[in-house]
């Protein structure tokens, strides 16, 4: 019996055989382990619905991305139990009182979950499966430096738990991704694609902020199936180019665009909980100025740069690297600096336009997990790197994103000039005359391959492009 998960007609259909492939690679990577012990089983727990404050009204449901990547399921409250010596898995189904049937629908039995989710058995309980060892995930996600949230259930106390093994191996497993994953995060970008390119249509001068993001939300939802976003959006015109994450409740989308502003916008659509994550730069206006084509032709010569080089083996630190010193090298063609490049990389001038880092791992989280686990290159000390979310050596089937950037934020403007290490880089008109412009940020997602690199986003990129597009207006 074929299953799998579609938002219907013109959407993807996700095999549910995606997510057995994804436990039996688990269950391989444990047995791995030395330190295994007989009849381990593995239990995830599932996110909850969570409720708005006090009130009855939740927010709309996204799964916990751990316990997505080894079921599938889309509903809240289920747990999951995988043997890792025999892979056989069971799902946990909540018990809902008779009231649902009332208000939420249907309250469907043991087959319909064991159909559509494609697992061994539902509803048995643990002794059953003869477990003497609970593996729990608990870790950090070095990412956000926030913890896993580890599963708890009745009857708990019945067995041995082991809340160390299991984090560093799932991890492991979620940064390299499979086939099938990879075609959902192709999906998930071509349907932001096209939803970035509907934006660059319909932008004009007049237009609010967020105007532009209910495009791009209407089109990746009405033509593409994607309820949620992967992140909050960045709308960011003119000045606000240069807040790296704009869009926050306390600056919410809600400038005017003006003739003459830069856009930069970076929104990412999600399909069934697999990410996206695309950055567009453009004038409001549709043409750009060569004070604009300068700044933009300098990111992306840097994003290009990067793109050319990626190859298993190479160090993520020195990509990053390398598109610091092209943007500086354009940036001093464009007449904003002067003196040696290799000597404004040793200051590191570089972090003064680019404070974030080149890229990071993307998968079921847009920030995913497995930057700096153990055995791995430590986090760089040094501004910019530092704020790499990943320092390692690529491997095939990561998949990353590319975004290299040049801002004009006045604080850090100010920093550089008060600094001789630095200032003597700066033509300092030139900078003035900068202030305010905002930002450029060239974003695509890109998957390792073992040759190179494969690009998933399929956006126009050169000005000669982005101006012919927006020539076309909805």
């Amino acid at each position: 019996m074929s299953r799998y998960f579609s938002q219907g007609e013109g959407t993807m259909q996700v095999p549910m055989d995606l997510f057995a492939v994804n436990r039996d690679r688990l269950c391989k990577s444990l047995r791995q382990l030395p330190k295994l012990q007989k009849n381990s089983v593995v239990v995830l727990q599932g996110g909850q619905g969570i409720p708005r404050y006090c009130t009855d009204v939740e927010y709309v449901f996204r799964q916990e991305s751990f316990f997505h990547w080894a079921f599938g399921v889309i509903e809240p409250d289920f747990f999951g139990a995988i043997e890792v010596e025999s892979g056989t898995s069971h799902l946990f189904i909540p018990k809902y009182p008779e009231a649902y049937a009332v208000w939420m629908g249907k309250i469907f039995n043991c087959d319909h979950y064991k159909q559509k989710y494609g697992v061994d058995h539902m509803a048995v309980i643990l002794e059953n499966a003869k477990a003497e060892i609970v593996l729990t995930v608990k870790g950090m996600n070095t990412d956000s430096n926030l913890w896993t949230r580890e599963a708890v259930f009745e009857g708990m106390s019945k067995f041995k738990i082991d809340n160390e093994l299991l984090h560093p191996v799932i991890v492991e497993c979620r940064v390299i991704k499979t086939s099938m994953e990879l075609d959902v995060l192709r999906y998930a970008n071509k349907v932001s694609s096209a939803a970035h390119i509907a934006v660059m249509k319909a932008v004009r001068p007049g237009m609010k902020e967020y105007q532009c993001e209910s495009v791009f939300l209407h089109h990746s939802y009405f033509h593409g199936g994607c309820r949620h976003v992967s992140y909050t959006c960045i709308c960011g015109s003119g000045e606000n180019g240069s807040v790296l994450h704009y869009g926050h409740a306390g600056a919410p989308n809600d400038k005017l665009i003006r003739d003459g502003d830069m856009c930069l916008f970076d929104m990412g659509a999600e399909y069934y909980c697999f990410a996206s994550d695309i950055t567009c730069s453009f004038p409001a206006n549709g043409k750009f100025t060569d004070r604009q084509k300068g700044i933009y032709n300098a990111v992306l010569e840097a994003s290009r740069a990067v793109i050319a080089h990626i190859k298993p083996g190479v160090s993520w630190i020195d990509m990053h690297l390398l598109a610091n010193r092209v943007m500086l090298k354009h940036l001093k063609e464009h007449g904003l600096l002067q003196g040696d490049v290799d000597d404004m990389m040793k200051a590191n001038l570089a972090a003064t336009f680019q404070p974030h880092g080149l890229g990071h791992f993307m998968g079921l989280d847009v920030h995913d997990v497995g930057g700096y686990l153990e055995g791995h290159p430590a986090r760089p000390e040094k501004a910019g790197l530092k704020s790499l979310r990943t320092a390692r050596v690529l491997q095939p089937g990561m998949v990353l994103t590319v975004e290299p950037g040049c801002y004009f934020i006045d604080r850090l403007l100010d920093q550089a000039l008060e600094d001789p290490e630095l200032s003597k880089f700066l033509i300092k008109e030139a900078v003035a005359e900068h202030r305010g412009f905002g930002g450029v940020r060239i974003e695509d997602d890109i998957v390792v391959t073992e040759t190179g690199v494969e690009v998933m986003t399929e956006v126009p990129r050169s000005t000669e492009e982005i101006e012919a597009t927006m020539s076309v207006k909805c």
